[in-house]
């Protein structure tokens, strides 16, 4: 008498933040592909689009506006940036300014595209020139109230997360890159304890926690000059030079895999 087999109960990968994961794509679907191709039969519409998906992606990812403010050029940034950069197909992907759930949006956005680089984007009101954030630090520590009306004050992100993640980009790279493209910028040491740090660490957390492959982290924008129109002897920056800044840094993050042995460090 034949006996069914059991099946497994091992569930399926449990997704920190609670990511929604894709489907995978079968794994015979490339040898079949390439065979009816050698025949001459036309491929299937559902396999092309499987050799689509498989191209290299960066997701670059934006805030709202926040704070009272009726832009962020974060988003207008990755709004501008070209379809293709360095050989990787561009996602943009628009962010709450929200705690936890900036890193929920991300992470569903990074199971869904499986990027090799995820470059973030944030509004850092007051600088001059492009930061490219070395660290991210596991506290949320809220001046004002976030989008969705939370203002954590000294809370952890990751209960269980280490203390700091360093960014997986290249830094030192990617701000010399911005800077050959003539673009004022610097490798920054503190990505704030606001909502752009909490998306920092938590995409960096989320990636080490599930085994994901993608290189990670973040850079910091100036006001545009039309937010600064209203704001005296405040630093601000065309979106245009911003654009060719953070794609000169996505081109350096695609090309380097180490990165350069140079000073970027500061007195205080």
């Amino acid at each position: 008498m034949l006996r069914r087999r059991k099946r497994s109960s091992r569930g399926p990968r449990p997704q920190p933040f609670a990511a929604a994961a894709a489907p995978a794509v079968p794994a015979a679907a490339a040898p079949r592909t390439r065979r009816r191709a050698r025949e001459g039969a036309p491929v299937p519409t559902e396999l092309k689009l499987d050799r689509a998906q498989a191209e290299e992606v960066v997701l670059v990812t934006g805030f709202e506006p926040f704070g009272g403010e009726k832009a962020n050029p974060s988003w207008e940034v990755c709004r501008q940036l070209p379809a293709r950069i360095a050989g990787l197909r561009v996602e943009k992907c628009l962010v709450p300014c929200e705690f936890r759930r900036s890193i929920q949006v991300v992470a569903e956005a990074i199971e869904r595209l499986h990027p090799v680089l995820v470059v973030s984007v944030g509004q850092a009101g007051g600088r001059s020139r492009l930061g490219v954030e070395r660290v991210a630090i596991n506290v949320d520590d809220a001046r004002i109230p976030d989008n969705g009306g939370a203002q954590p004050i000294d809370e952890m992100i990751a209960a269980n997360g280490p203390p700091a993640y360093f960014s997986t980009l290249p830094v030192k790279a990617m701000a010399a890159a911005i800077r050959a493209a003539g673009v004022p910028a610097e490798v920054s040491n503190t990505a704030g304890t606001y909502v752009c740090n909490h998306l920092m660490y938590g995409v960096l957390h989320y990636l080490a926690a599930s085994g994901g492959r993608a290189r990670a982290g973040f850079i910091h924008v100036p006001f545009s000059e039309r937010q600064a129109l209203d704001k005296p002897n405040t630093p601000a920056m065309s979106l245009d030079t911003m654009v060719k800044g953070v794609a000169a840094a996505i081109a350096a993050a695609q090309a380097h895999r180490h990165d350069l042995k140079v000073s970027e460090g500061t007195l205080d």
